[in-house]
């Protein structure tokens, strides 16, 4: 034989060996995995959002005035607090403000004419009556009598005149109060204000008919927040109002913040093809008393939520990334991996409740992902 040729064989036969070493010495090394014990503790049945919610006021308003002017008075900022009935804004209303104080200067001299004509009424009654009595005793002449009695008619109904003119007068500031309060801008609930569309000497305008414009300002009632988000229509019908729920937020990672189920639509959203839900909405819990590290809580941040459907406690439960298609997990009993099948029960995104399958203290393996777990492998706990 060819002396290269053999030299070729030799050469890929030492590689075949040196393949077959490598794969057998390969073998032999134990895979490092991570593993959890089996155990016993808290498992809730959930069901969640299909797409991110947003976190929103329960109370929100964005507010314009009635009337078109001027800017002459901004007492507050983005970010300050305000109490029902403060004043945001003040349009310019220096001629309302005179047209007030004229009707309520004619009410006073309306007043003090109604007294002047209310007294000499009085007085008109007071001979009225005088005359009348002398009359029945013959001490009076009758013609004298009738003209005084006509007399203390005609004043009596000029001093009831003089009251529905005073009336009217109370009517017209009314009026003239109720112009002057229309360019006043006054929060209709404690909050704070979320943002400012104006500043001091310019014109605002109300929103024409079917065109919407940003509000000149808006208020937020950050007391009571909540969030709003869609739940797959197959989930839908097990949530009810009342049911606790967990809530996630991007701005606090990390973090649960409780919460209710407060309102579920009574419909069905389609928001795509073959994709329809329910709109959920759930309050989050006291949340100016929550934990947040100083930071607040604020409308328009995108949040998550789970429901609890059913929590049960005390019973075994593993992590429920570990378990594979088919309800299987691997187990690492002493130096070997075994692949098992388990029963499961209720489940979340965090735990699954294990019926049968498992004992309480079992090393379960978490790195299912990981290459060379397979049933039978020499393994070891990282």
């Amino acid at each position: 034989m060819n002396t290269k040729w053999v030299r070729t064989l030799l050469l890929i036969a030492a590689v075949m060996v040196a393949i077959m070493v490598w794969q057998l010495v390969g073998r032999s090394q134990p895979v490092r995995v991570g593993v959890v014990p089996v155990e016993r503790g808290e498992v809730m049945s959930t069901v969640s959002n299909t797409r991110a919610g947003t976190v929103d006021a329960c109370r929100r308003a964005g507010m314009s005035p009635s009337l078109g002017g001027q800017i002459a008075e901004l007492p507050v900022r983005e970010g300050d607090t305000v109490k029902t009935g403060q004043i945001m804004l003040e349009l310019w209303n220096d001629d309302l403000r005179a047209e007030l104080e004229l009707t309520r200067r004619d009410v006073v001299a309306s007043r003090g004419r109604m007294e002047e004509v209310c007294v000499r009424a009085n007085v008109a009654r007071d001979e009225a009556q005088r005359l009348t009595s002398l009359l029945a005793r013959g001490l009076a002449a009758e013609e004298e009598t009738n003209r005084a009695v006509g007399e203390s008619q005609a004043r009596q109904a000029g001093c009831a005149a003089a009251r529905d003119v005073i009336k009217v007068g109370e009517a017209q500031v009314d009026v003239a109060t109720a112009r002057l309060e229309r360019t006043l801008l006054r929060a209709p609930f404690d909050g704070v204000i979320a943002e400012i569309n104006g500043e001091l000497g310019e014109f605002v305008t109300p929103s024409p008919v079917g065109i919407p414009t940003p509000p000149t300002v808006d208020l937020i009632d950050a007391s009571c927040l909540y969030i709003s988000a869609p739940i797959d229509e197959v989930d839908a019908p097990a949530v009810r109002t009342g049911q606790q729920a967990l809530i996630t937020m991007d701005a606090f990672p990390g973090r649960k913040f409780p919460g209710v189920v407060r309102r579920v639509a009574p419909y069905v959203l389609d928001i795509e093809k073959q994709a329809r839900t329910v709109e959920v909405e759930a309050e989050i819990g006291n949340p100016n008393g929550v934990n947040t590290d100083g930071q607040v809580l604020l409308p328009g941040y995108s949040a998550d939520v789970e429901i609890i459907l059913v929590t049960r406690e005390n019973v075994l439960r593993v992590p429920t990334q570990i378990i594979l298609d088919g309800m299987r997990v691997f187990v690492l009993d002493g130096t070997l991996l075994a692949e098992r099948e388990i029963e499961t029960g209720i489940s979340s995104w965090e735990f699954v409740e294990v019926l049968s399958g498992l004992e309480e203290g079992e090393l379960v393996v978490l790195t299912v992902d990981r290459e060379g777990i397979v049933d039978g492998a020499t393994a070891v706990a990282e």
